[in-house]
C-alpha cells in the first residue's frame, strides 16, 4: 500500500486556473475605504471582501483537514516502514534476489511516502501562518495567494493519498490503454468516438499523466472510426477501468420523451504493463493471427497491421501503431494478455482455461454513461447512479466525481457493503 500511496503523491500540482480565476479581480495593494468613496465602490469593496471570506474559508478547511489526517497517516506510513525494516534484519535477502528487490522497493516507498506527509504537514502550518501574517497586514491580497496555493497542495494531496487506500487491486498500479470505437458508421457516431477521445486527454493533462495516441483510424467522412490512446502513468488504469462499455449520446424532447440515441461508442479499457510483461503463457493452437496491408484498413497510414484473435475467448486484439510487423505483433499480444488477466482476475481464477466465457460481457452490453445534450445538459453514470449537470465541463475532462464515485463503488462491493 505504501507503494501505492508513495506513486500517487509524488507530483506536486500547480493552482489550476479555474483557482487562479478566483484571484481575478483583487487588487495589487490593500484597499482601504475613503470618505468620498462613492456607492459603487463600496458596494465593490464589499464583493471583494466577500470573496476574501469565501477564499479564506477554503484555505481554513484544507488546513483543518491536514491538522486531522497527517498525523494518524504519518504513524500508519511509519509503522509500515518499520516493518519493512524488520523485514530486512530477519531474512537474508541473499537466498531470494526477487524477495530482496521487492523488500528494498518497498521499504523505499515506505520513507518516500513518510517524507511527503511530513510535508504536507509542513504546507499546511506554512498556509497557517501566512494566513495569520495576511490578517496582521489588513488582508494583504499577495499573502492570500500564497496561503491559497499552499492549500490547493494540501487539499489535492490528501485527496491523491485517500484515494490511493482504496485502488487495491492486482492492476491497478498500471497504466492503461484505452480503445474507443464508433457503435455504428455515421459523422455522429465518429465524431463522437472524437470527443471522448479529448475528454480522456484533457483529463490526464490537467492530472499530469503522460499520454500519447498510437493508432487512429480514420474514416471516409473525415473523422476517425475508432482510437487508441496509451497513458504511461501509473495507476490510470485504477482510475479509469470503470469508463469501460459503452458511452451513449441522447437527446430528448421538450415533453421529456426520448427522441434518438444520437452517438454511441464503446470504451474499451485494459491494464499497460510499465515495469514488467504480462505475466501469462498464450497456446500459439489457442490463436488466430491475420496481418492486414495498410489500404485494406486505414487508408492514410502506410503500416500494416496485426490482429490477433483468442479462440477460447472469441477477443479480438489489433495494433497499427508500431512501425514493424513484428512490433505490431507484440503490441497485440500484450493486450490480448493484458486482457485476458483481468478477465482471470474478475472471475478470481488462476488459470488461463479456467475461464467462464458465458460470465464475460460483452461491452456492447455494458452500459457506462449517458450524455444527454438536449432539451437539459446532463451526464448520467449508469453504473453509479451519479448524475452531473455540467456537460460542458465532463467533456472538457473534469471526470474526477465519476472516476471517484465508481472506485468508491468497488470498494463497496469487495468489502460486502
Amino acid at each position: 500500500m505504501a507503494k501505492v500511496a508513495a506513486e500517487l503523491i509524488s507530483t506536486r500540482p500547480a493552482v489550476s486556473s479555474s483557482s487562479a480565476s478566483l484571484f481575478i479581480g483583487l487588487p495589487h495593494k490593500t484597499s482601504r475605504i475613503r470618505a468620498s468613496q462613492t456607492p459603487n465602490d463600496n458596494n465593490n469593496y464589499s464583493y471583494k471582501q466577500l470573496g476574501m471570506l469565501a477564499l479564506r474559508k477554503k484555505i481554513e478547511d484544507s488546513i483543518l483537514s491536514a491538522e486531522i489526517l497527517a498525523p494518524t497517516a504519518i504513524e500508519l506510513e511509519d509503522a509500515k516502514r518499520i516493518k519493512q525494516e524488520e523485514v530486512i534484519r530477519e531474512c537474508n535477502l541473499w537466498d531470494d534476489l526477487a524477495q530482496a528487490n521487492e523488500v528494498l522497493v518497498n521499504l523505499a516507498e515506505c520513507n518516500k511516502v513518510v517524507d511527503s506527509l511530513k510535508d504536507l504537514r509542513y504546507k499546511a502550518e506554512e498556509a497557517k501562518l501566512i494566513m495569520e501574517l495576511a490578517e496582521m497586514d489588513a488582508i494583504n491580497d499577495g499573502l492570500f495567494k500564497q496561503a491559497y496555493s499552499a492549500s490547493v497542495y494540501v487539499n489535492t494531496f490528501l485527496k491523491k493519498y485517500e484515494m490511493s487506500k482504496l485502488l487495491k487491486e492486482s492492476y491497478d498500479r498500471e497504466g492503461a490503454c484505452i480503445i474507443i470505437e464508433s457503435g455504428r458508421e455515421g459523422i455522429h457516431n465518429e465524431r463522437w468516438v472524437e470527443q471522448l477521445a479529448r475528454m480522456y486527454i484533457k483529463w490526464a493533462e490537467k492530472q499530469g499523466h503522460k499520454w500519447r495516441i498510437v493508432e487512429n483510424f480514420p474514416s471516409k467522412n473525415g473523422s476517425i472510426k475508432s482510437a487508441t490512446l496509451e497513458f504511461e502513468s501509473k495507476f490510470v488504469y485504477g482510475y479509469l477501468m470503470g469508463e469501460r462499455g459503452t458511452h451513449r449520446v441522447i437527446r430528448t424532447s421538450q415533453d421529456g420523451d426520448v427522441l434518438s440515441e444520437a452517438s454511441l461508442a464503446t470504451v474499451d479499457i485494459i491494464p499497460l504493463f510499465l515495469e514488467s510483461a504480462p505475466d501469462i503463457f498464450i497456446d500459439e493452437k489457442d490463436t488466430v493471427i491475420s496481418f492486414s496491408l495498410p489500404d485494406e484498413e486505414d487508408f492514410s497510414s502506410s503500416r500494416s497491421s496485426v490482429h490477433i484473435q483468442h479462440i477460447p475467448t472469441g477477443f479480438t486484439v489489433k495494433s497499427t501503431g508500431e512501425r514493424s510487423r513484428f512490433a505490431n505483433k507484440m503490441k497485440a499480444l500484450n493486450r490480448l494478455k493484458a486482457k485476458l488477466l483481468t478477465i482471470m482476475e474478475n472471475q478470481r481464477i488462476s488459470k488461463l482455461e479456467e475461464i467462464n466465457t458465458n460470465a464475460i460481457i460483452d461491452l456492447w452490453n455494458q452500459e457506462t454513461r449517458r450524455y444527454v445534450f438536449s432539451p437539459s445538459k446532463l451526464v448520467q453514470d449508469v453504473k453509479t447512479g451519479v448524475q452531473l449537470t455540467d456537460l460542458i465541463s465532463v467533456l472538457n475532462g473534469n471526470i474526477e466525481p465519476l472516476i471517484g464515485a465508481h472506485i468508491s463503488s468497488r470498494r463497496s462491493c469487495d468489502d460486502g457493503i
